[in-house]
């Protein structure tokens, strides 16, 4: 009897191994696959604008990252009641009804960009809690999980900075690269982070560094840094994490390819962004020969912020070429370019006057600030109402063009 019990555990330990690293993502050659063992080409969008603010977004010209919008806000009404806004702003601009009707309209997961500050003491957005990411992307994950709509962790905004401009919220430069704690501290965050959602099923992946070193800058320098990054990067999170992908952007805006020598890691995936440019196979060329060359995925993290005609002729093009894709973004004020969108609140324009005014001393925030403030925190109240679910509506021209379902539930 002991001798048959040892048979049957000497084939079911080798079964449950393997049901237990299938629940996860994973690649093979060309291919994203499922939990279920099937090919799967991801379809869906991005929370822009959610732990990451954008100033265009919120109509600003040249107020563009989450630290001058948050100085603005401050200016404004002052960082106590900028510091209730944004707490309010976080949970009412993606909830649970967010990621049903997400889910409803067809698509199969979603990509989460983040600031790394929310995993540090580093005051952001009127606080400084370092668990406040998990907090927010818990629960966000949570809700996803119960849709079945698995999502991508991206770090936007690393330490240092890593693209050096205003969706890094950085100081200008990429200084990440050139700097060893700031490098310590994004490889010490990834791997908190993946310690965290190490047995998450819901999670798909880490996009370890969003669109690094801005083309403005000395690329013959920087460029020699970003591959020997992400491999540290990965080493740390391997520690902890084996069964999710990562995702690893090229440098230049996601774009360029060349700084990537043969995969280091089984479960990678290239992502490049591309953004105002003709929808025919050449520009997405040198991509199709990467993956041709070195046999692994390649995913768009972001497009989109076009016309509708131009949303539908490259979701076209990447689904004919088995490309996975999430276009960029889902919700936007008073905007035609995204899933839905929702109204200017009253007196909004009092706002975006006063961030567009150039101030270069205290005598200059005296002289543009508002003559009633009270109208500010009003306009201000409205957007935190304006941008819940049940306020937006939904773009059917930009929701065809990506072949998902129009119109709200």
């Amino acid at each position: 009897m002991k001798a048959l019990i040892k048979i049957v555990l000497i084939f079911l330990v080798p079964l449950s191994l393997s049901a237990q690293t299938n629940r996860f993502f994973n690649v093979k050659g060309k291919d994203i696959i499922a939990p279920n063992g099937k090919v799967i080409v991801l379809t869906g969008t991005n929370l822009g604008n959610w732990l990451i603010p954008e100033g265009y977004m919120f109509k600003f010209k040249d107020v563009g990252s989450p630290r001058m919008i948050n100085q603005v806000f401050s200016e404004l009404i002052g960082p106590d009641k900028t510091a209730a806004f944004w707490k309010k702003y976080l949970d009412n601009y993606i909830t649970k009804e967010d990621i049903h009707y997400l889910k409803s309209t067809g698509m199969n997961s979603i990509r989460i960009p983040f600031h790394y500050k929310m995993f540090t003491t580093e005051s952001y957005l009127g606080s400084n809690n370092p668990n406040r990411g998990f907090e927010l992307m818990d629960k966000v994950i949570k809700w996803c999980k119960e849709e079945n709509l698995p999502v991508i962790l991206d770090m936007h905004c690393a330490p240092g900075g890593q693209t050096g401009d205003n969706i890094d919220d950085s100081d200008g430069y990429p200084f990440l690269f050139e700097n060893a704690a700031s490098q310590e501290l994004a490889k010490s965050i990834w791997k908190r982070i993946a310690l965290h959602y190490k047995d998450e099923t819901a999670v798909i992946g880490y996009d370890l560094l969003n669109e690094p070193i801005a083309h403005y800058f000395d690329t013959k320098k920087l460029n020699p840094y970003l591959e020997p990054l992400y491999k540290s990067i990965t080493a740390e999170v391997r520690k902890v994490d084996k069964n999710h992908l990562i995702f690893l952007g090229g440098a230049q805006w996601d774009s360029n390819f060349k700084i990537f020598n043969q995969p280091f890691d089984s479960k990678l995936v290239y992502t490049f962004h591309k953004y105002w440019t003709a929808t025919t196979q050449n520009v997405i060329q040198d991509y199709l020969d990467f993956r041709d060359k070195y046999n692994v995925p390649i995913y768009v993290g972001e497009t989109g912020e076009n016309k509708d005609q131009w949303i539908l002729e490259f979701r076209t093009l990447m689904e004919k070429h088995n490309i996975s894709w999430h276009f960029w973004p889902y919700k936007k004020m008073d905007a035609k370019a995204g899933i839905v969108t929702f109204p200017i609140p009253e007196n909004y324009n009092l706002i975006i006057k006063y961030a567009d005014q150039p101030k270069n001393n205290f005598a200059d925030l005296r002289k543009f600030a508002p003559t009633d403030r009270a109208l500010i925190e009003k306009a201000l109240d409205g957007l935190l109402e304006q941008c819940k679910f049940s306020n937006c509506t939904t773009n059917d021209g930009y929701l065809k063009g990506l072949g998902l379902k129009t119109g709200k539930l």
